[in-house]
């Protein structure tokens, strides 16, 4: 393989959190399909410097609706309308 087209190094990097912050990371990366906690955190790193403009708050409601999704606590939009009353006349602008 030429010079040009080897992988480019990867130095270590140490950080330091809680066991139960370990613990979460561990069960997230595992539960994702990822084949180890390095290859989840820069995943992670990479999508955090791809999308800057999802704030924390962003970032907790998606994880919060994520969290939703897979526990069945979800709505059709069916419920959805009746609960708000949403069921009137056409609100698509098209009238």
């Amino acid at each position: 393989m030429a010079e040009t087209d080897s992988p480019p190094e990867k130095t270590t990097v140490n950080i330091r959190m809680t066991e139960t912050f370990l613990d979460d990371l561990d069960g997230a990366w595992e539960d994702l399909g990822f084949n180890s906690r390095s290859e989840f955190i820069r995943h992670v790193l990479r999508d955090a410097l791809k999308h800057p403009e999802f704030t924390r708050a962003d970032l907790k409601a998606m994880l919060a609706s994520e969290v939703d999704i897979r526990k069945g606590r979800t709505h059709g939009s069916d419920e959805v309308k009746e609960a708000y009353d949403l069921d009137g006349p056409d609100r698509s602008g098209d009238e």
